[in-house]
C-alpha cells in the first residue's frame, strides 16, 4: 500500500458552503385550543458532537474491481490514510475528521494477481450533522451498537435470542426485540425506539407439509398453495425473512443451479458447504420468492430465490386461535413500554464498546426518553334524532345509540331469514329477540320471509329469486359459502346482505345486544343514519381510499373508494352524486377553485396511554411537513398507539386546529362501532369496501349500491 499524489480545490467550487447553510422559517402546525397534557414518547434525545461528517467518494478503481470484498479489503490497508473509524458501502466513504486534502490517490496490489490498482477518494461533500443524507448514515453506526450488545438482526428488527419465551403447547416461540431508527424532527436528532416481537413456529415448512399429506393426499398441493403462497418465512442459518410467491413442485434440492462464480451445484451440496445443513428429504418441492424491484440489486435482473429449510414467521392460518395466548407476551403496557425502553438505553450506555462506537462519530444517546407537552382536544357532541350527549372519557355511546331513536332508520318491512335447519331454534329466537330491542332505537321491523332450508348449498340456487335484503346465518366457518353469498348480493342480484356464524347469536346472556348491534347494521346498510356530530364546514365532502393487496394471487390489488358529504345531516355518497347536489362541474366550467385538503394517514409509534382526542404538533413532528400525532380511540389493553397525519394540500387554509378537530370529528362516525376508531372514518370504509371486493367479490360491486354501506 502507498500514497501516491494529493492535490487540494477551493472547497466553494464544490458546493460545500451550500451544505453546510440551510435556513428556512419553521413551519406552522401547532395548534391552540384543548387541555395541556404531559406525554411521555418513545423518542430518544441524541447529541451529536462533531462539526460534520465528510462524504469521500472512490470515483474509480484503474483497473476495475469487480469484487466489493477486494474493495473492502483494499480500504483497509488505506487506515493510516483515511484513520481507523471509517464506513464504507463499496463506493462511499464516510470519515468524521476531514482529510488533509481533497483528492487523495492512493495505489494497492491485487493478491490474485498481483496487478497494481489505483484508487481516486475524492471529497464531494462536508455534511453537517442536521443534513438529513447523514441519517442512513446514523443508522447503519445503530446497527452496529445492537450487534455489540448482543442482538440479532432479523429483517429489519434486532432481537434477543437469549430472552426466548417458549409456548410449548402451541409449539412457539416469541423473540422479543426492538424496532430502532434515527431521524431528524422539529425537536432535533432522536432515536425511535419501538418494541418488537417476533413470533416463530418451532415446526418447519416441510413438518407442515407432511401433516398436510397425512391429512388430505388428493389436495395436498392445493392445500399447500393456500397456506403457504403469501406466507411470510425465516431461514434460520442467516435469520433472513422471505415472502412465499410460489411452489416449485417439479423441482427439489437435487436440482442444480449456478452460483455467481458461474460453477454449478445442486441445493444440496450448496447448503452442506455453505451452512453445515444436511438435507435429509430429498423430494421435497422448492419454495419460490421474487424480490421485488426495491430488494433488487441495482443494475441486476430480478431472480427467483429458491429456498428450503424454512420456518414460520408468525402463525399460519389455522392456528389463529392461539394469538389470546400470546396477547399476554406481546401486547405489552404503557409501564412495561417504558421500561423496556429504559433498559435498552441502560444497555447501551453501560457497554463500553457501544459508547466508543458511537463516541467515534460524536454520537451519545440520551438515558432517559422524550417527555413533552401535548394538547387534548375537547369532547364531541353526538347527536340522535331527538336527542344529544357529550361523550363519556372513554368515548364509548353503546347504551346511548340503543336507548334512543337514531337519526333516520329504514323499516324493515320485506325482509328474510335464511338459515339451515339445525340453527332454527338460535334463529327464532334471533328474530323474537329483534321485536323487543326494535323500538327504542326507531326501527319499525315487520315478522321475515323464513327460509329453513336442509343444506346450505341450496343458498346458491334460491337468492336470484330473492327481492328483500337477507339475513344469513351458516354454520361452520365456510369462506367459500360466505363469498358466495355476497357475489350474489353484490354483484347478480344487488341488495343489501347480512351473514354472520350461528355461533354469534348462540349464547343467551348476550343474545340481548348482539341483536342490538346486528339491526343497527342492518339499517346502515339499508340507508339509515345513527348519529353524527357537529362539522361546522358547509359543503364538506370527505373521501377516503385504502388498498387491499390480494396475497394469494400475483399482482392483483384492490383500491377502495368512498365519499361522504356532510351538506346534511345524512351522507351522500360517491363523488358524482356531490357534483349533482353541489354543482361541482358548474365549478369547474367556470374556473372556480375547488378548495381541498388531503391527508395522509400512517400508523405510528407508541407514545403511552393517552386520553381520545390527545394531540402531539411539535418536537417529534417532521421538519418538512405540516403534521400531527392524533390518539381518537381509547385503548383497555396494551399500550396507545397514535396515528400520523400529513397535510399534503391545504387550499382550504384551515389552521391547525381546525385540521386537528376536523379529524378528530371524523374518528367519531364510524357507524359499525359506538365511539371513536384510530383512523378517519372514510378511511376505514374504503379499507372494508378494498377488503370485501378483494378478498370475497373478485369483482367490482353493483353500481346500485354504490350509496348504501352495504360493506359494513
Amino acid at each position: 500500500m502507498k500514497l501516491i499524489s494529493s492535490y487540494s480545490e477551493t472547497a466553494d467550487l464544490l458546493g460545500f458552503s451550500s451544505t453546510m447553510c440551510s435556513y428556512r422559517e419553521p413551519l406552522q402546525k401547532m395548534g391552540t385550543k384543548g387541555s395541556p397534557i404531559s406525554i411521555g414518547s418513545n423518542y430518544i434525545p441524541i447529541c451529536c458532537k462533531n462539526e460534520a461528517v465528510f462524504q469521500y467518494h472512490l470515483l474509480n478503481f484503474s483497473p476495475n474491481v469487480e469484487s466489493l470484498g477486494m474493495c473492502f479489503g483494499m480500504m483497509k490497508e488505506h487506515r493510516p490514510t483515511t484513520g481507523e473509524v471509517v464506513a464504507f458501502d463499496g463506493s462511499i466513504l464516510y470519515l468524521p475528521k476531514r482529510l488533509e486534502e481533497v483528492c487523495v490517490l492512493v495505489r494497492s496490489e491485487r493478491k490474485t494477481d498481483n496487478q497494481e490498482i489505483d484508487i481516486k477518494i475524492q471529497l464531494t461533500k462536508i455534511l453537517p450533522p442536521s443534513s438529513d443524507l447523514c441519517i442512513p448514515f446514523y443508522n447503519v453506526v445503530l446497527r452496529r451498537v445492537m450487534k455489540l450488545l448482543g442482538l440479532k438482526l432479523v429483517g429489519r428488527n434486532h432481537y434477543d435470542p437469549n430472552a426466548v419465551v417458549i409456548l410449548g403447547k402451541h409449539r412457539l416461540q416469541v423473540w422479543p426485540g426492538y424496532s430502532t431508527s434515527i431521524k431528524h424532527t422539529d425537536g432535533g436528532l432522536y432515536l425511535i425506539v419501538d418494541i418488537s416481537h417476533k413470533v416463530l413456529r418451532n415446526d418447519s415448512v416441510l413438518d407442515v407439509m407432511n401433516l398436510f399429506y397425512q391429512g388430505s393426499r388428493e389436495s395436498f398441493q392445493d392445500v399447500c398453495t393456500k397456506e403457504f403462497v403469501g406466507s411470510i418465512v425465516i431461514t434460520r442459518y442467516n435469520n433472513r425473512i422471505y415472502r412465499i410467491d410460489d411452489i416449485e413442485w417439479s423441482k427439489s434440492p437435487k436440482d442444480t443451479f449456478t452460483l455467481a462464480n458461474g460453477t454449478v451445484t445442486t441445493f444440496v451440496d450448496y447448503y452442506r458447504k455453505n451452512y453445515g445443513i444436511t438435507i435429509k428429504e430429498l423430494d421435497r418441492p422448492l419454495l419460490i420468492h421474487r424480490p421485488n424491484e426495491r430488494s433488487k440489486p441495482e443494475g441486476k435482473l430480478s431472480e427467483s430465490v429458491k429456498l428450503v429449510n424454512l420456518y414460520y414467521s408468525g402463525l399460519f392460518r389455522t392456528v389463529r386461535l392461539v394469538f389470546q395466548d400470546l396477547t399476554m407476551h406481546i401486547n405489552v403496557g404503557a409501564k412495561q413500554h417504558t421500561q423496556s425502553l429504559k433498559q435498552l438505553l441502560h444497555n447501551i450506555n453501560s457497554n463500553n464498546e457501544a459508547v466508543s462506537e458511537l463516541a467515534c462519530w460524536g454520537l451519545s444517546i440520551s438515558q432517559e426518553i422524550l417527555v413533552t407537552q401535548g394538547r387534548t382536544l375537547p369532547s364531541e357532541n353526538i347527536c340522535l334524532h331527538s336527542a344529544s350527549f357529550v361523550i363519556s372519557p372513554s368515548v364509548d355511546w353503546s347504551r346511548e345509540v340503543v336507548r334512543d331513536p337514531s337519526i333516520s332508520t329504514v323499516p324493515l318491512n320485506c325482509w328474510a331469514v335464511i338459515y339451515p335447519r339445525r340453527a332454527t331454534d338460535q334463529a327464532e329466537e334471533l328474530v323474537t329477540t329483534f321485536t323487543r330491542v326494535a323500538g327504542p332505537m326507531g326501527i319499525r321491523i315487520e315478522r321475515p320471509i323464513r327460509v329453513d332450508i336442509h343444506s346450505q348449498l341450496t343458498i346458491y340456487s334460491m337468492f336470484p329469486l330473492l327481492v328483500f335484503s337477507p339475513m344469513c346465518i351458516m354454520i361452520g366457518n365456510r369462506d367459500d359459502l360466505y363469498s358466495a353469498i355476497k357475489k350474489l348480493c353484490c354483484i347478480q342480484s344487488p341488495v343489501p346482505s347480512q351473514a354472520f356464524n350461528v355461533r354469534t347469536i348462540s349464547q343467551p346472556q348476550k343474545l340481548h345486544s348482539i341483536a342490538q348491534q346486528i339491526l343497527l347494521q342492518i339499517n346502515c346498510k339499508l340507508g339509515g343514519e345513527l348519529w353524527t356530530v357537529n362539522v361546522p364546514l358547509r359543503y364538506l365532502m370527505v373521501i377516503g381510499v385504502d388498498v387491499h393487496h390480494d396475497v394469494s394471487k400475483k399482482s392483483r390489488s384492490v383500491m377502495g373508494f368512498v365519499a361522504i358529504s356532510c351538506a346534511q345531516q345524512g351522507f351522500i355518497y360517491l363523488i358524482q352524486k356531490y357534483s349533482e347536489n353541489h354543482n361541482l362541474q358548474r365549478a369547474v366550467n367556470t374556473g372556480e377553485e375547488i378548495k381541498m385538503l388531503c391527508l395522509h394517514v400512517y400508523g405510528s409509534e407508541h407514545f403511552g396511554t393517552p386520553s381520545p382526542g390527545t394531540v402531539l404538533d411539535h418536537t417529534v413532528t417532521n421538519r418538512d411537513w405540516v403534521d400531527f400525532y392524533l390518539m381518537a380511540h381509547s385503548i383497555r389493553q396494551g399500550c396507545g398507539l397514535p396515528t400520523h397525519y400529513i397535510a399534503v394540500y391545504n387550499t382550504a387554509n384551515l389552521t391547525p386546529y381546525h385540521l386537528q378537530s376536523l379529524t378528530y370529528k371524523i374518528c367519531h362516525l364510524y357507524w359499525n362501532w359506538p365511539g371513536t376508531i384510530r383512523v378517519p372514518v372514510l378511511r376505514k370504509y374504503a379499507h372494508k369496501l378494498a377488503f370485501l371486493s378483494g378478498q370475497y367479490l373478485h369483482s367490482e360491486p353493483a353500481i346500485q349500491l354504490s350509496e348504501k354501506l352495504f360493506f359494513l
